[in-house]
């Protein structure tokens, strides 16, 4: 051995401590280029990730990421010792994950099942998911970009454009701070001077602080999960909670740039910053932000919005004032209320004060093309310009390549077809609960990122074997692996709806 080592080494050592630091500072030597050549590695991949990958594939890697590591979480600790429904599988556990990362809210676990820690896993999740807190780390990400440009090039342009972009992304991370914030202090504030409120937690054995924050969080990221099984339903009469979570979910989505515009201009006009100015004059800002319109589409969204939800709140009070079922003990204003609440969740949050399958066919159809249209539909009244088709090769090779995409609605219809396969057994024993409507609503409001399900109803059967269990989690609860499997799909894609092609030209599909 003593021949061979010295053989290797081309050295003698004249003692076996002498041999000892030889071999030493050989493996240290070994050692630092293996480090060197992992964290050239490491920097190669990270260069890669951030500056050369597709942004759809960047934003598919940070959802399946958050959604393992939420898993991993929600499995790793003890669900609620008191719940009926027993520990939940883990393909139900990845579900759940998924749906809260994405901000859908479809369920295949009772809320209740789930303890105060896995509770507060799925704020975080609902938190870094939401559409907000993941455009603040894309305007990281592109100022990173432009940085580099700047390194490059030495473009000034590039690095007045990257602080303005910096100086916005700070913005936006107080206005979320300052939404969220608010809304907890407004709910927990609520929930003092209530005391029939308090009383429904308490006998949920569901802490308020830990409620205030989980509903606030949800509302404002539009995912439309609460702690409690019945969801917002137990809550339908109190109108003040109500009016205190409709801002939260309108500043968080449909009307995130209109707020987004409004809190800069106050801003604005409180410190006299030209940061400010320059955030809101400079149209190359814009460019890199989607979610910052101009003034006149502003105005275009909020009257879209608030058309939508008045189309809603009519049809609403129309079909269902008298219906003992929906509206059982309220009077005149609290039935208004929860109406508006009601319809401005259609788009895209998700939370419910009412049964949705008691609502009739009208409101339910209604609210699948609600929930069909993406966040930032709004109507401008002008044409817009057709594009040059004598433009340069590569403006045609791109605009061939936008034409090829699938629409908007192809996917949901692939879904309905691939989960009327896989649910075929189940359409054929139990048609009152699994009929196509009942699979396309459960689809759009998934796709939709929405939340909103029919359930499943024990009363529905055809053949009651005496087994059946009426639970409070959505209808896809009752699906096969292989149907929740591709619902998991639909709320991933339809969380990233925004990189599918335009529709539509005096429409705009934002």
């Amino acid at each position: 051995m003593h021949c061979f080592l010295t053989k290797r080494l081309n050295y003698r050592p004249s003692s076996a401590m002498e041999l000892l630091s030889c071999l030493s500072k050989k493996a240290n030597k070994k050692l630092s280029s293996l480090k060197a050549c992992s964290w050239r590695s490491l920097c190669f991949l990270f260069d890669f990730f951030l500056f050369r990958c597709d942004p759809f594939f960047i934003q598919i890697c940070y959802f399946l990421l958050t959604s393992s590591f939420g898993f991993l979480a929600l499995r790793i600790l003890t669900p609620n010792s008191n719940a009926e429904q027993g520990h939940p599988r883990n393909l139900d556990l990845f579900f759940m994950s998924v749906s809260a990362a994405t901000v859908s809210s479809m369920s295949t676990v009772e809320m209740e099942s789930f303890s105060p820690a896995q509770h507060w896993v799925l704020v975080v999740l609902m938190f870094i998911g939401g559409e907000v807190f993941t455009s603040v780390l894309g305007l990281h990400f592109t100022n990173l970009k432009l940085k580099r440009e700047s390194e490059s090039s030495s473009s000034s342009n590039s690095t007045s454009i990257g602080k303005s972009l910096k100086f916005l992304g700070h913005v936006v991370f107080f206005y979320i701070l300052f939404v969220n914030l608010s809304g907890v202090f407004l709910t927990l504030l609520y929930f003092s001077l209530v005391a029939d409120a308090r009383a429904v937690l308490r006998m949920k054995k569901i802490k308020v602080i830990l409620f205030s924050i989980f509903v606030t969080v949800s509302s404002f990221t539009n995912c439309g999960f609460t702690p409690n099984n019945e969801n917002m339903v137990a809550f339908k009469s109190n109108s003040a909670l109500l009016l205190i979570l409709i801002p939260q979910i309108l500043a968080g989505n449909t009307l995130f740039p209109l707020c987004l515009r409004l809190a800069i201009w106050v801003m604005k006009k409180t410190t006299k910053r030209e940061e400010f100015r320059d955030i809101i004059r400079r149209p190359e800002v814009a460019e890199y932000y989607k979610h910052l319109f101009p003034r006149s589409h502003c105005a275009y969204l909020a009257l879209t919005v608030a058309g939508f939800v008045l189309v809603q709140l009519v049809l609403l009070c129309q079909q269902e004032w008298s219906s003992p079922e929906i509206f059982h003990g309220m009077n005149a204003f609290r039935k208004l209320v929860a109406t508006l609440f009601q319809s401005v969740n259609s788009r895209h949050a998700g939370e419910s004060v009412f049964d949705i399958s008691k609502l009739s066919p009208a409101i339910l159809v209604l609210f699948v093309v609600m929930m069909y249209l993406p966040p930032y539909t709004y109507f401008i009244p002008e044409e817009r310009d057709p594009p040059a088709w004598n433009s340069s090769n590569n403006r045609r090779r791109k605009l061939l390549l936008r034409s090829l995409h699938l629409s908007l609605l192809c996917f949901p219809v692939i879904f309905v077809i691939f989960i009327s396969i896989t649910e075929r057994k189940s359409f054929s024993i139990d048609p009152l609960n699994f009929n196509i409507f009942n699979v396309v609503l459960e689809v759009i409001s998934a796709h939709g990122n929405v939340g909103f399900s029919m359930g499943y109803s024990c009363d529905r059967l055809i053949r009651s074997d005496g087994r059946c269990e009426d639970v409070s989690y959505g209808f896809a609860g009752r699906w096969s692996g292989k149907g929740k499997m591709i619902l998991m799909v639909a709320m991933l894609l339809g969380r990233l709806k925004k990189f599918q092609i335009e529709g539509g030209k005096a429409w705009n599909f934002g």
